[in-house]
């Protein structure tokens, strides 16, 4: 067999065993079973609409009437033409989901440890800790697929930057040009932002190092080489990252132009979230330690009692019978951090801890000054309104922090970081770089440290901690203080033995290493140790919270919405018209938009002004409201308790002439004016755009007639008959960055009305009014694709030429 298949030979049979990982810790999928993600139920209903149009017509609209009364579709899967980067992306993720991106976590990463010139074993063995960390395998478990699929590219854009630092130069372009653009491909902007913080310290450690080392010319090419790929794989996603932006201004994350809140209170109008939002998920600082045992404050807010519950057992002295015992304890949280909700323990692994305070011993140099950087400030910025001061400071002064919300989420840059520390640590330790006194006393500090605080935690829990949530005082007036001290008897239990757990793990851990340090194991044997010890202890807790029941037939998953009684009853009206569901949360909710073309929806970005709408008015049950936004059906519960649709008779229609006009000086007075508003004869328009209305005094046609005449998401058409001029509002999302109207074929002027609807004036006589969908940010966006593409091939062609003409001289 030739050199070069024997060098690569073992790479491939690491390939295969990451994708039987994938498989196997997912392996409901080759059943054809699918994860039930609750965002992505969500999500499907919000979708449907957009894929049922493309299925029927083969094309692509980029609006959808079925959330929030309409709103763009980049945010919610949409195809763009000249997207030749996310072609890529679906080849490399081939396996079903979720099992494609668990094997994105393992390539990523071991590439990553392979460019770090890293033992391919350990770079497995690096490989398995990372992907089965529990926060990446339980975001996978609720749906944050956008969020899993950034974090699995982070790596490889890491690649492409120490390559380039390397003076690797080309290889480091392409590798980072490929990597960045799959990294926006996920379009979760949150998870690349953190990303980006982190490059920020590498920059600077670099940078420093340059200077002492007075390397500043090739560090500066470095840069610049990386800033024509990052700017090259902007290009590559242009249409998704303008369209994105065009539409992230209008949304809830953009500035509004109000200054007062539904009570009239001021209104902070700065651009970007508030603080409380932003904070409303902080870690605790002392909820941290679940990196290293995972139930250190109790697991999730959903976590089982112990087996030996003493809770159960107070409540079966007071006379409840198991199944009243159940309904209970059901109601009573382990977890007794502060955070309002866990879906689970961010755990890290105590054998990935351990051998990243071990590295802190033996690694040196830049590696290790970045990750340590890294780690104290995400650790920090994770803690948000607990650690307030420098919260407050990224959110005033550092650029973008303040569009992004629940804070915590930033730990995901920590459980990249540390995985990398334990592999370059223990590289070192298996290898001769240091001398064994070095290692001995590398091993035994540690273990001193590691299992110490460890043993300390159990020995002295008591004494450190009180196990209390702020939920207790409830129980303690409707239950009493024994079966409060029976709760946190319980919690205690938990800790004591995911913490005994953990420091068994790091004895075992350093028990392999004092044996590799004596020779009683070769290298491949501890590694293979090590390797069977990550997979116990890491699995064992992901499997806590993702596991075989979480799976369903597919069928559940890609029809996740059932017919009720009043979808059923809506669906018989054949006409257009939109649907409130006032059953639950109709705002925080994809269950009506994925049967009619609902008033509510699914989104983390909701449209700006529905959403100032649905605060001011709609959520105080403003009906008024409801009749302009042609809201033909309203679902209520009925008194059994099923769904029942409720028709509204007083809804405005598709489009109606109003002979008033209200002139609004401001965006405050524009929705205040809304207020007991008549709009079925009224108007409220802005002064910006009074000067389109010939006379804010509209002469009546009793004749006058106007009606949809065709209708599809992305195309509306209306025939109007009128003697005079008339001044026609729609019941449709005033949105001018892609919204055109024609009169008759040609180009027509429209305006908002009522704070967020389209109004136009119609000339007399029989008229064909469209409104068409015609976004120019798509055709800009996928042209700058285009040329992004071609200039990528040519500079890729070109390099692997240089290469191979270099090769052919050196031979």
């Amino acid at each position: 067999m030739p050199s070069s298949y024997k060098k690569f030979l073992p790479h491939l049979v690491v390939f295969v065993l990451f994708i039987v990982a994938a498989l196997a810790y997912f392996n409901p999928v080759l059943q054809g079973k699918k994860i039930f993600q609750s965002d992505i139920v969500q999500y499907t209903g919000m979708a449907k609409q957009q894929n049922d149009f493309r299925k029927a017509t083969g094309e692509e609209t980029y609006w959808t009437d079925a959330a929030f009364g309409g709103m763009p579709t980049y945010q919610l899967g949409a195809k763009y033409p000249n997207n030749y980067i996310k072609q890529l992306d679906l080849a490399i993720r081939f396996l079903p989901r979720p099992a494609d991106y668990l094997f994105l976590y393992f390539i990523g990463i071991y590439l990553l440890f392979l460019v770090l010139k890293v033992d391919y074993k350990l770079a497995f063995l690096g490989a398995l800790a990372f992907g089965f960390s529990t926060y990446l395998i339980i975001i996978l478990g609720v749906g944050h697929n956008a969020k899993a699929h950034a974090i699995a590219y982070m790596p490889f854009v890491l690649s492409g930057i120490f390559l380039t630092f390397r003076k690797k130069y080309l290889w480091g372009f392409l590798v980072l040009t490929v990597a960045m653009g799959l990294e926006l491909v996920a379009n979760h902007f949150q998870m690349t932002y953190y990303l980006m913080l982190l490059v920020a310290i590498i920059g600077i450690v670099y940078l420093i190092d340059a200077f002492k080392k007075k390397m500043l010319p090739h560090y500066f090419k470095a840069i610049g080489i990386m800033a024509v790929a990052v700017l090259i794989s902007i290009g590559l996603n242009a249409t998704n990252i303008l369209a994105t932006k065009e539409y992230a201004d209008t949304s809830t994350r953009g500035k509004t132009e109000l200054t007062i809140n539904a009570d009239n209170t001021p209104k902070d109008n700065k651009t970007g979230l508030d603080f409380d939002y932003i904070t409303e998920y902080s870690y605790g600082k002392l909820e941290s330690f679940n990196l290293f045992i995972p139930r250190f404050m109790g697991g999730s807010s959903s976590e089982a009692f112990p087996n030996d519950s003493k809770t159960a057992e107070s409540l079966m002295r007071m006379g409840a019978s198991a199944q009243e015992a159940n309904q209970v304890l059901s109601q009573i949280p382990m977890y007794w951090g502060d955070q309002s909700f866990v879906g689970a323990p961010a755990y890290i692994g105590a054998i990935v801890i351990f051998l990243a305070v071990l590295a802190l011993f033996l690694v040196r140099g830049r590696i290790k000054c970045w990750i340590v950087a890294g780690f104290i400030l995400t650790l920090l910025l994770s803690w948000g309104k607990n650690f307030s001061g420098l919260t407050q400071f990224f959110i005033d002064y550092v650029p973008l922090y303040n569009k992004f919300r629940a804070v915590s989420s930033i730990q995901v840059i920590i459980e990249l970081i540390l995985p990398i520390l334990a592999i370059v640590g223990l590289h070192q330790f298996f290898n001769k770089f240091e001398q064994e006194k070095e290692k001995k006393k590398a091993l035994l500090y540690s273990t001193g440290i590691v299992g110490g605080l460890t043993l300390l935690f159990i020995l002295f829990k008591t004494s450190l901690f009180d196990f209390a949530s702020p939920y207790d005082s409830y129980f303690r007036e409707e239950m009493g203080l024994p079966f409060v001290e029976a709760i946190r008897e319980d919690r205690m239990s938990l800790f004591t033995s995911d913490a005994i757990r953990s420091l068994i793990f790091v004895l075992l851990t350093a028990a392999v290493l004092w044996f590799f340090i004596k020779g009683s194991l070769k290298k491949g044997m501890a590694i293979g140790a090590l390797c069977i010890l990550i997979l116990v202890d890491l699995v064992g807790v992901d499997r806590r919270y993702v596991n075989e029941e979480d799976f369903v037939q597919a069928r559940i998953v890609d029809e996740p919405f059932q017919k009720n009684g009043a979808d059923i009853q809506i669906l018989e009206d054949d006409g257009h018209y939109r649907v409130y569901d006032a059953i639950g949360n109709a705002f925080n909710s994809g269950r009506a938009s994925y049967f009619h073309n609902a008033l509510g929806g699914y989104h983390a970005a909701k449209p700006g002004r529905m959403q100032d709408l649905y605060e001011f008015y709609i959520s105080q049950g403003n009906i008024g409201m409801l009749n302009m936004l042609n809201v033909r059906y309203i679902i209520v519960q009925n008194k059994n308790g099923g769904a029942v649709a409720q028709r509204n008779p007083y809804a405005n229609g598709d489009a109606w002439f109003v002979e008033n006009v209200l002139p609004a000086e401001n965006a405050d007075e524009e929705i205040r004016l809304l207020d007991s508003l008549n709009t079925k004869v009224t108007a409220v328009v802005n002064n910006e755009f009074i000067s389109k209305i010939p006379s804010q005094k509209i002469a009546r046609d009793s004749t006058a007639s106007i009606e949809l005449f065709s209708y599809q998401p992305n195309h509306l058409v209306y025939e109007a008959a009128t003697k005079s001029p008339q001044l026609a509002v729609f019941s449709e999302i005033y949105y001018p960055q892609g919204w055109n109207a024609y009169v008759n074929g040609k180009p027509a002027e429209y305006f908002r009305a009522n704070y967020l609807l389209r109004a136009m004036v119609i000339p007399p006589g029989n008229n064909k009014i469209e409104f068409k969908f015609e976004p120019k940010v798509i055709q800009t966006g996928s042209t700058i694709s285009l040329i992004s593409s071609i200039i990528f091939l040519l500079i890729l062609l070109s390099g692997l030429y240089y290469a191979f003409r270099k090769k052919e001289e050196k031979q």
